[in-house]
């Protein structure tokens, strides 16, 4: 018996129909206006006025906050912790820098502060 062997057949590309509307639609220039919506005002925050630091560290054992100052700050000024969670106030009793006790700090250290409740990272120091 005989095979028969199977012929491809190549099939022409369709043609694509163009219809009339899609060439006027292509045709037409776009000067179709964008809606201008107002800008709303830029909301202006104050500046802190009284910022000391902000919060960078807390130890729960013996609640002691790590505090990096961007003013001097001394023993016996009144700050204010506020944070998402806390709000308080307290009059700084101790500070140390490096596990030692001293009585003021300076712009840019890092000190240890007891503190009256749990504070958290990013809460803002301010004198009050």
């Amino acid at each position: 018996m005989p095979v028969k062997k199977k012929v491809a057949k190549i099939k022409a590309p369709k043609k694509k129909v163009v219809k009339k509307k899609a060439i006027k639609k292509a045709l037409k220039p776009k000067t179709a206006k964008k809606k201008v919506t107002p800008k709303k005002p830029a909301v202006k925050v104050k500046p802190a006025e009284n910022v000391v630091g902000a919060v960078t560290h807390y130890f729960p054992h013996v609640r002691a906050a790590v505090i990096k100052l961007k003013t001097t700050l001394s023993v016996g000024d009144t700050i204010k912790i506020k944070g998402h969670t806390t709000d308080f106030t307290q009059k700084i009793s101790s500070m140390q820098i490096d596990r030692v006790s001293v009585d003021s700090a300076k712009k840019g250290q890092e000190i240890g502060l007891l503190v009256d409740s749990r504070v958290r990272q990013h809460d803002v120091v301010s004198r009050v």
